[in-house]
């Protein structure tokens, strides 16, 4: 008995250069840094526009939900359309948010930049799908994780300089100078990516790929297990950046802004930390990595709590929580473009909705949280968004595997050594490639014909 399956893919070329790998990161962590300058900013913004502190979380919220329209709207371009170009102008598009931003005089003007500028920063995830459709698939996760080490890099030190160069020169020079390097990264983009050479008729429809997040919720078990524990996971990350300038601010501690930003000092540990998740999801310890890692998160608000009692405890739990957030992080978005890579662009796009939302939810609840009752209310509130995660994960498991911590196929290769996608399914474009480099061929393979016994 014999089938015939058309399979179309990429060129096969040797695993991706390290100095690709570094460039990708880089221009993810300039890029995702734009939204997240304002969290240690916001007494300085609340003070010279006059918000009030219960509307704070606002200025951060938008931004985020900015980033979920250009995920719907913008992300899945990246499947249609040039993406060296793409990356390029959505940088630029980006600036443009942060020199308003810098320039604006109201609450109005500032809540418009952070807008523009948290819609078009969604280029992170244009360069993370580039970066998984070209991944060969036993070296996907790692290469995930490398290049969001730089989202989580950006992130952190987004906080640290923009809380130093507001105390030398005032919060609208963190925006001016942001400005000025993002364009300056637009430049290398269009100068260093390589090609896209991917062919029209590989390119699925416009309205297919923004109709994805809709779709993938509704069809795909798995990715909307990782939706659901993204969404919580931060949330539960929001409420402890977007909410811990605020009790640290006031006494006892009365921290400036740069020793505010100092803390993702400490951030940045716990990620770099958990680099190494990508290479355990691709030996096929995602789901082990997850459930360890959100016991972590939970714990870690037992010493978050302690804010406004003991730095150290507090240093100590900022690392435990980053470290857990960085690996389900890694862990999730290997898991769901493993079948699926040519469309990693609108996976990826659809996934990080649910992210920007957690983080919106996070920021906007803590701030009023805390604004109503103070910061241990806030810590309870992050902790029952980090049970939450765990919870949707613990009754996935129960559900769909014999055991919790069961062992799980490794993408790239099972235990038989067939070539599978993570979830125990034959990865065609493994095969293909394997084939290939047995050939010495170097040319794009159209189509492929399997013979089954």
């Amino acid at each position: 008995m014999s089938e015939r399956h058309a399979l179309t893919i990429a060129p096969v070329g040797p695993k991706m250069p390290r100095g690709l790998r570094l460039l990708l990161a880089v221009l993810c962590g300039v890029s995702v840094a734009n939204i997240y300058y304002a969290q240690p900013l916001l007494g300085q913004i609340g003070s010279d526009l006059s918000l009030p502190p219960a509307g704070l979380g606002f200025v951060v919220a938008l931004a985020q939900l900015g980033y979920v329209v250009g995920l719907i709207v913008l992300v899945p371009l990246s499947d249609l359309v040039n993406r060296k170009r793409l990356i390029a102008l959505q940088i630029v598009a980006a600036a443009t948010g942060t020199m308003v931003v810098a320039l604006a005089t109201t609450s109005a003007q500032l809540l418009i930049g952070m807008t523009v500028a948290g819609t078009f920063s969604v280029v992170v995830q244009v360069v993370v799908a580039y970066a998984a459709a070209i991944s060969d698939p036993d070296e996907r996760g790692a290469n995930i994780g490398v290049i969001t080490s730089g989202v989580v890099v950006g992130i952190i030190l987004a906080r640290t300089v923009a809380g130093a160069v507001a105390d030398l020169a005032g919060w609208r020079a963190v925006y001016s100078g942001s400005t000025f390097i993002s364009v300056l990264v637009a430049a290398v983009a269009l100068t260093m990516l390589p090609k896209d050479t991917r062919s029209h008729s590989d390119r699925p429809s416009y309205v297919h790929a923004m109709g994805s997040v809709v779709t993938l919720a509704i069809t795909n078990r798995l990715f909307r297990t990782r939706a659901l524990i993204t969404l919580f996971l931060f949330a539960s990350f929001g409420a402890l950046w977007s909410g811990m300038a605020l009790p640290l601010s006031e006494e006892p501690w009365r921290l400036s802004t740069t020793q505010i930003g100092l803390f993702g000092i400490a951030g940045l540990v716990g990620a770099l930390g958990a680099i190494g998740a990508g290479r355990w999801a691709d030996q096929g310890k995602a789901q082990r990595v997850t459930g360890a890692s959100l016991v972590v998160l939970l714990l870690s608000w037992v010493l978050n709590a302690q804010a406004t009692h003991s730095l150290v405890l507090l240093v100590v739990g900022v690392v435990a929580l980053d470290f857990a957030v960085q690996a389900v992080h890694v862990t999730s978005q290997n898991l769901i473009v493993a079948d699926q890579p040519e469309s990693a662009g609108r996976i990826i796009g659809g996934y990080m909705v649910f992210y920007s939302l957690g983080s919106a939810a996070g920021a906007v609840t803590t701030t009023m949280v805390f604004d109503a009752a103070g910061w241990g209310a806030a810590s309870i509130l992050g902790g029952a968004y980090a049970f939450a995660a765990l919870a949707v994960w613990t009754i996935d498991r129960l559900r769909t595997g014999p055991a919790l911590w069961s062992w799980e196929p490794r993408p790239g290769r099972d235990d038989q050594g067939v070539h599978t996608d993570g979830q125990g399914r034959l990865d065609h474009w493994s095969v293909v490639r394997r084939v290939v480099r047995r050939n010495g061929s170097q040319g794009r393979i159209s189509h492929v014909t399997r013979s089954e016994q």
